[in-house]
């Protein structure tokens, strides 16, 4: 670890996070036969099978989980595509990122569901970082984290060492 790193959170408090936001989940869709959570690429899918592994094991709720493939570098130019062939149709839907900063990259992920009448879709994020550019916000965040533009966040959801660290 550099020196310029915070840790910000450490695994038991990223497990209390994912808990926490799952019975959030659970309590506002606790009518729902299921919830479809969608990943985006990289650690937003990795926290998508953790939110969903949880809400599973608190509730009768069945969770499924497929991950939003999109190049994060180059947004505009890049094809978003779904995993798998899940009918979504008047289904609930959790589009999950490990960072919500501008809110670019959830606006552009929010791209293949347009077209598919969903019952209701809502955000989850780890960390919100708040640098809000595009009218996107979480309906479900681990911690909201002041931070400056220069910064970055770096969120690692490795088997039995989940860590967020401030750079």
């Amino acid at each position: 670890m550099s020196e310029n790193q915070s840790l910000v959170l450490n695994h038991r408090q990223i497990g209390q996070k994912i808990t926490r936001m799952a019975y959030e989940i659970y309590e506002r869709n606790s009518s729902e036969e299921g919830i479809f959570f969608a990943g985006i690429s990289g650690m937003g899918k990795v926290f998508a099978d953790l939110l969903a592994d949880k809400l599973q094991s608190i509730s009768p709720l069945r969770a499924s989980v497929m991950e939003v493939i999109l190049d994060k570098n180059s947004l505009v130019q890049g094809e978003v595509k779904l995993s798998g062939n899940s009918n979504l149709e008047n289904k609930c839907l959790i589009l999950v990122d490990d960072v919500l900063n501008t809110g670019k990259t959830l606006a552009y992920a929010l791209k293949p569901f347009l077209e598919i009448p969903i019952k209701k879709m809502e955000m989850a994020v780890l960390v919100n970082r708040s640098h809000k550019l595009f009218p996107v916000s979480a309906d479900y965040t681990g911690l909201e984290l002041s931070t400056t533009l220069n910064e970055h966040i770096e969120v690692n959801l490795t088997k039995d060492n989940y860590t967020v660290h401030l750079h």
